[in-house]
């Protein structure tokens, strides 16, 4: 498995196309603070491949994708937020296409109006050996589970199929992709692409005869079949609380783990917890099953500890991380890592921040304001925020460009004046109006983005001084916490050690179209005395 950006040998796209990809991933790196590119090498470098994924952060999703993944993607997406002149433009140019969208002042049908002219045209792109990314939920969602999947994926690949097949070619490649986040609508959170091992698809039906029945049978399995993949890929539950209560139940799969390796304790990457999830899942799913008394104690443990965290203001890696012995030497150390990151933050960086960012940023915030009020969901919220991000920004900077440029440059002005009259400053004056100009269009981004690792930092040495001062807070029973934990992480370990699980050497994945729960079984007979 390789962690990073994914590689292929396809073309290089056009280089519009790179330029747009190339604002993505500007924008997706100071959007999130770690992104975490899992790849099986299932891209293929002669059959065209279709990436298929659910769809819970509207425009981020694609530009996310387009942004990490290899070569030109065309993506097919829903969005209204197209009839945004300049915002549509950009993602057109990106290879991001409008599907089955609803004119202005039509009735929206089915798909759309367009819809057969785009199958027909990503058919062909996917049959010659192109790359396709669809979001076959087709509308975006804030919902803990994928939606149900419509049949345009599985008409594309039925078209594309017999396309490649009539030209010789090898037939397009399904890859499902597990597309998750730590919190999608939240600035500076985590992502994770996960690309999952291409699909086994169903004989495609012979052409002649009763071709329309069997081409309509064949699209229902593999749309069922897709969906249950997605599910599987993107870790659903009925629940975003089911979901939670996976995520926490694996954090403390993995700290125990390195407590009986004889290890520290420490957080791992993003694409590793997905795995850990991944296998905490699938346990859950197979014991609900066949042991629904025993999961349904287990869980209510654990829900029981966790509700006790949180009116505790602690988290489950607070109890793990938490020394033998808790010095006032680390306390100390702490808060001077807390003071050198807010001293810096405070300098010219943070003042050039500030003045290149604040007006912009706190428009987003009465946006989100006012969105909210309005009943926009999470899943559209991160997106807003991105496009407004996209427009504003370079707005403010370029009028504060221009501004600076004029004060320092145009003799009738006072600053000018103020500085032509110092024996130094004057020199300021001297410089040429587009030389000061690009300087000023460069300072506010790049003072930004070195103000957010200084914030980051800040933020984790807050964090840190706020766990030292939990930890030296003895109203909290710390004994009987870490002793409840543990005791509930060590039968977590056990019960999961009596499985085989997805990531053991003895895991078979299981067939395309079907959950990792069926894949799961027992190591050992349990006997019932």
């Amino acid at each position: 498995m390789h962690e990073g950006e994914v590689g292929s040998s396809k073309p290089n796209p056009p280089l519009l196309y790179r330029l747009f990809r190339w604002l993505f991933r500007f924008i997706t790196s100071i959007w999130f603070r770690e992104i975490n590119v899992v790849d099986d090498e299932y891209i293929s470098d002669e059959a065209g491949v279709l990436f298929l994924t659910w769809h819970p952060n509207g425009l981020i999703d694609p530009m996310l994708m387009t942004a990490r993944l290899p070569g030109k993607l065309s993506t097919l997406v829903h969005h209204g937020m197209f009839r945004v002149p300049f915002v549509g433009w950009v993602f057109r140019k990106a290879g991001v296409i409008p599907f089955g969208m609803k004119p202005k002042g039509r009735v929206n049908i089915g798909l759309g109006p367009n819809t057969s002219e785009v199958l027909d045209e990503m058919s062909e792109e996917l049959a010659f050996g192109g790359q396709v990314l669809m979001f076959p939920e087709e509308s975006t969602h804030d919902h803990a589970t994928v939606q149900r999947v419509r049949s345009g994926a599985a008409r594309i690949l039925l078209s594309a199929s017999r396309q490649a097949d009539a030209a010789g070619k090898p037939r397009p490649r399904v890859v499902p992709v597990g597309l998750h986040y730590s919190a999608s609508h939240v600035f500076r959170e985590r992502a994770a692409i996960v690309l999952e091992r291409a699909m086994e698809l169903p004989p495609v039906p012979t052409e002649g005869g009763n071709t329309e029945d069997a081409d309509q049978a064949w699209v229902a399995t593999v749309t069922k079949a897709l969906e249950i993949e997605l599910k599987r890929a993107n870790l659903s539950k009925t629940s975003w609380e089911e979901r939670t209560l996976i995520w926490k139940g694996r954090a403390l799969v993995h700290a125990e783990k390195q407590r009986q390796a004889g290890q520290v304790v420490a957080r791992v990457s993003y694409a590793e917890a997905i795995v850990g999830a991944r296998r905490l899942r699938a346990g859950w799913e197979y014991m609900a099953e066949h042991e629904p008394e025993v999961t349904q104690q287990l869980v209510h443990d654990c829900q029981h500890h966790f509700d006790d965290l949180e009116t505790r203001s602690l988290s489950p890696h607070d109890i793990d991380a938490r020394p033998e012995e808790v010095t006032n030497f680390g306390a100390v150390k702490a808060f001077g890592s807390w003071v050198w990151a807010l001293v810096w933050m405070f300098g010219l960086v943070t003042w050039g921040a500030m003045i290149g960012n604040y007006a912009p940023y706190k428009f987003q915030s009465l946006l989100e304001r006012f969105t909210r009020r309005a009943g926009v969901n999470d899943s559209m919220q991160g997106s807003i925020k991105v496009l407004t991000s996209v427009v504003l920004f370079p707005l403010w900077w370029l009028t504060l460009a221009i501004m600076l440029t004029w004060l320092l440059l145009d003799p009738l002005s006072p600053v000018h004046q103020a500085f032509a009259a110092h024996q130094v400053l004057r020199l300021v004056t001297l410089l040429p109006a587009a030389g000061m100009f690009i300087v000023f269009m460069l300072f506010w981004p790049l003072s930004a983005r070195a103000h957010m690792n200084l914030f980051a930092r800040w933020l984790r040495a807050s964090r840190r001084l706020r766990q030292w001062q939990a930890w030296q807070d003895e109203s909290k029973d710390w004994d009987h916490l870490v002793v409840r934990q543990q005791e509930l992480a060590a039968r977590l370990v056990g019960l999961g050690a009596t499985l085989v699980l997805p990531g053991d050497n003895d895991w078979v994945e299981p067939t395309s179209g079907t959950d990792d729960a069926t894949a799961v079984y027992r190591r050992i007979q349990v006997v019932n005395g």
